[in-house]
């Protein structure tokens, strides 16, 4: 089997090693580690699978064909310039298995066509309110945000434990749009993460790079506008409203206490010092920090029926991690964990 030099940088990246740090696991030096991945020498069947081995893959991974990396601008990444270059190539590498998951899933099943407007250089607010108009739900709450974006096309995979530095990111690969979420945070926070990557991806398709500080700050805007809509919000009496009101009302949207906080305030529900009131009183009760009692984070239901149908196929979990190349682990690690009920060989 040939070593193929763009899957090995790919699975190096994805365990966030250096070539150094590869070299110490593998006993191999840095000088044929960086021959390998140039396409310079190919390694011995023996040192193919001590690679497969130290990256966790299959050896089969290892030699198939090419493998295209995520371009760094092609991503929404909030703090690119705080992310170390490890940490960045790690999450690139990390999406670029997981779109591989969903190629294995499109080849069997029948998924939605993308249906997401490109709006770029709109207000948020009015993205927003076209983007729920197109796609008929007006000014209701939205019921589940994750089972919406994947009804319209978008491709919902969940960020692995090594990747706990990001709350999400999202890209268009191909014309198909995904979005990448953290399972560690609040299922409110969950809905605006998910609402926020919407958002670059409305607002920044085309030529515009979906990121820096202002494409962070719009996409805020039109996560809350999108979750939280203009109408609906004045219709609900929460001028001057009081911290209890907001824990109640917080229920009617499924966001964060905070983030109603800011919705009112910049529909001008909320006075600078009522605003202020109400975040000292939020914070201390922990709600800057966390969402006590909050919603039960959602999760995707594409993935659930795809591998709810798998498996009474009797395809389990090792068979499809066999065909990608990759172990049980790391395919469980980008599925929410619905597939931990299959048996693994």
């Amino acid at each position: 089997m040939m070593l193929n030099p763009s899957r090995l940088a790919v699975a190096r990246k994805r365990r966030a090693l250096t070539l150094t740090d590869l070299a110490l696991l593998t006993g191999l030096s840095t000088r044929s580690l960086s021959a390998f991945e140039n396409g310079h020498k190919q390694p011995s069947p023996d040192t193919l699978l001590a690679l497969a081995k130290a990256l966790e893959v299959k050896p089969e991974f290892l030699g198939r064909h090419d493998l295209d990396e995520i371009p760094v601008d092609a991503v929404s990444f909030r703090a690119l310039s705080k992310m170390t270059a490890r940490q960045r190539d790690s999450a690139l590498s990390s999406g670029r298995i997981a779109i591989m998951v969903n190629d294995w899933i499109e080849e069997r099943f029948d998924l939605p066509s993308p249906d997401v407007p490109t709006l770029t250089g709109r207000d948020p607010e009015s993205a927003a309110e076209e983007v729920r108009a197109r796609w008929g739900i007006g000014e209701k709450p939205v019921t589940n945000m994750l089972h919406l974006l994947e009804a319209h096309g978008i491709r919902i995979y969940s960020l692995t434990a090594d990747n706990a530095q990001l709350d999400a990111f999202c890209l268009c690969w191909r014309t198909q749009p995904f979005i990448f979420l953290s399972t560690a945070k609040s299922g409110e926070r969950g809905r605006f993460d998910a609402a926020h990557e919407l958002g670059h991806l409305v607002l920044h398709g085309e030529h515009r790079v979906p990121h820096g500080p202002d494409a962070e700050q719009e996409a805020n805007r039109f996560a809350a506008a999108f979750l939280m809509p203009r109408s609906s919000v004045l219709a609900a009496g929460l001028r001057e409203a009081t911290v209890p009101r907001i824990l109640r009302a917080k229920y009617t949207w499924n966001v964060a206490a905070m983030a109603l906080t800011h919705r009112l305030n910049e529909l001008g529900l909320l006075s600078e010092w009522g605003y202020r009131s109400c975040c000292v009183q939020l914070s201390r009760m922990g709600y800057r920090r966390g969402e006590p009692a909050g919603i039960r984070r959602e999760s995707s239901q594409l993935l659930a029926k795809a591998f709810k149908a798998l498996r009474e196929d009797g395809v389990r979990t090792a068979d499809i991690a066999e065909d990608i190349g990759i172990s049980t682990n790391e395919l469980r690690s980008h599925l929410f964990g619905l597939t931990l009920t299959s048996v693994p060989r």
